[in-house]
């Protein structure tokens, strides 16, 4: 189990299958804030779909595919880290994130990505991360470029979000730029 201590407030950890009812919660609470950013939120519709999310989860951090970890404030989910497509050659991943609505605007995500990049380039030994996201999402835009990723180009009509196609920025941190960042 992967646990990052963010402050006195705030963790990142693994999920365990009993965490299944809670972050279906958080979702849930969040559902409209969510979905035109993420296209899993529709097909998280009940308490058994979060389970399985996080069975399949626990499966690929042991077979070190991808990592998915909880956003814990005071001991309750209140959103989610991860990085996926893993390339162990290229040393490099996707990160993803989420956070609730009543906790969106509260620097949480920003303190959470901080710590859970030093731990993939210091521990995990990547060289590269990405974020991908839609263009039109500037919160995402804006902690991508606090964190020192810069755009490596936009992928036109590569989304389709809630059945439009729409354009997909991507962006780029190196290793050796976050070092330097510190």
């Amino acid at each position: 189990m992967v646990s990052i201590l963010i402050d006195n407030d705030l963790l990142l950890r693994s999920y365990q299958a009993e965490d299944a009812a809670e972050l279906f919660r958080a979702v849930d609470a969040s559902r409209q804030h969510l979905r035109p950013w993420l296209l899993w939120v529709d097909q998280t519709t009940k308490p058994d779909h979060s389970l399985l999310f996080i069975q399949a989860s626990l499966q690929q951090q042991h077979n070190q595919e991808a990592l998915a970890l909880g956003i814990f404030h005071k001991q309750r989910i209140v959103g989610g880290i991860g990085m996926h497509h893993w390339d162990r050659t290229l040393q490099k991943a996707q990160l993803g994130y989420w956070v609730s609505k009543d906790y969106e605007g509260k620097g949480i995500v920003s303190a959470c990505l901080e710590r859970f990049i030093d731990f993939l380039f210091d521990k995990v030994g990547l060289n590269k991360l990405e974020i991908h996201f839609v263009v039109s999402n500037q919160r995402s835009a804006r902690i991508a470029e606090r964190h020192g990723f810069k755009t490596e180009g936009i992928i036109r009509d590569s989304y389709l979000m809630n059945g439009i196609f729409t354009d997909l920025a991507v962006t780029g941190l190196l290793k050796q730029e976050w070092k330097e960042r510190k």
